[in-house]
């Protein structure tokens, strides 16, 4: 997608600029909202410190979310306007990789919203995509996050929660669901209430999750389980957070 903008592909600002246009044209397409274009320049802001790259903490993590993929009996990629946005043909490629379900669920959801953004994913291949149908709540939420479909989310044991979005992480942990986040910031509630933390961005963190499911696509039940098993959450939120504090420095000693 290098046609995108008008900026060489080998510019240090390149994968920003081009983030920057994809949540530009989705406003321009009812996909993303002004709100989301904010909630685009904090994440750069910590995937700035984070040194703009997968820190290793970050990629076990997302080794970890496509194992609880695998295993899971019925997983969700739930899908806002940025999401759909910035990753489109990437989470249908999950979803095909892994079996889960494609789910568009909204903050500020609008019936013209919700069918851009399903839309916009047929375009990328998406076959199906739920949330239209909202014919179930998350119980704890009084928004329009609530909304969600009964074979969808609100049926799902694992849901992927990619970008902010802490209350309703939570009230999915409290349904009792595995939810997995993809979130720039350790801090935020959203990373702190998941069962998997990812503090990537998300144009990195969905193709890691991919790459790591067809890698261990063969592996049996018990080393999938061996895998999620050894997950330390608050040690990966630890190293995130040491890395924005600090620099690659820390990184690089933990290495020796």
């Amino acid at each position: 997608m290098s046609d995108e903008v008008d900026v060489p592909e080998d510019h240090p600002r390149y994968q920003s600029l081009l983030t920057r246009h994809r949540i530009e044209a989705g406003v321009e397409k009812g996909i993303t909202s002004k709100q989301g274009l904010i909630a685009e320049g904090r994440g750069e802001a910590f995937d700035y410190l984070l040194g703009e790259e997968t820190i290793p903490s970050a990629d076990a993590a997302e080794r970890v979310a496509a194992a609880y993929f695998l295993l899971a009996e019925h997983p969700v990629v739930s899908v806002n306007g940025n999401v759909a946005a910035l990753v489109p043909e990437e989470v249908v490629e999950l979803a095909d990789v892994t079996g889960a379900d494609v789910e568009v669920n909204l903050f500020g959801r609008t019936e013209e919203r919700m069918q851009a953004i399903a839309e916009h994913l047929r375009e990328h291949g998406a076959e199906e995509v739920k949330g239209l149908t909202a014919d179930a709540r998350i119980p704890g939420l009084s928004h329009e996050r609530a909304k969600v479909d009964r074979d969808g989310i609100y049926d799902a044991d694992v849901v992927l929660v990619p970008l902010e979005d802490g209350d309703r992480a939570e009230a999915l942990g409290e349904m009792g669901k595995t939810e997995i986040v993809v979130d720039l910031n350790p801090l935020s509630r959203s990373a702190q209430v998941a069962a998997v933390p990812i503090i990537d961005n998300i144009m990195r963190a969905i193709p890691n999750v991919t790459a790591h499911a067809r890698d261990l696509q063969d592996a049996s039940r018990e080393e999938l389980e061996a895998i999620v098993e050894a997950f330390d959450r608050e040690e990966a939120l630890a190293a995130a957070e040491r890395r924005l504090r600090e620099g690659a420095r820390e990184d690089a000693q933990d290495a020796k």
